[in-house]
């Protein structure tokens, strides 16, 4: 079934909201990720610096326990 009268401009004016905030969210989230990347890249471990992290201040972690 089809709807029996379609007026666009109508639509377009009550459909306006929320698709301003659907756009929002996606760019939201695009910069959201953008910003974990740069972080998770300037975060990394540095060449050389081959102890976990759990060694590096003589901490017990997960990667320092032995069986």
């Amino acid at each position: 079934m089809s709807a029996p009268e379609t007026n666009v401009k109508k639509q377009e004016k009550q459909h306006k909201v929320p698709l301003v905030g659907m756009v929002w969210t996606v760019v939201w989230s695009a910069v959201l990720l953008i910003g974990l990347l740069v972080w998770l890249s300037f975060s990394g471990n540095e060449p050389g610096n081959d102890k976990p992290i759990g060694e590096e201040q003589g901490g017990t972690g997960a990667a320092t326990s032995t069986q």
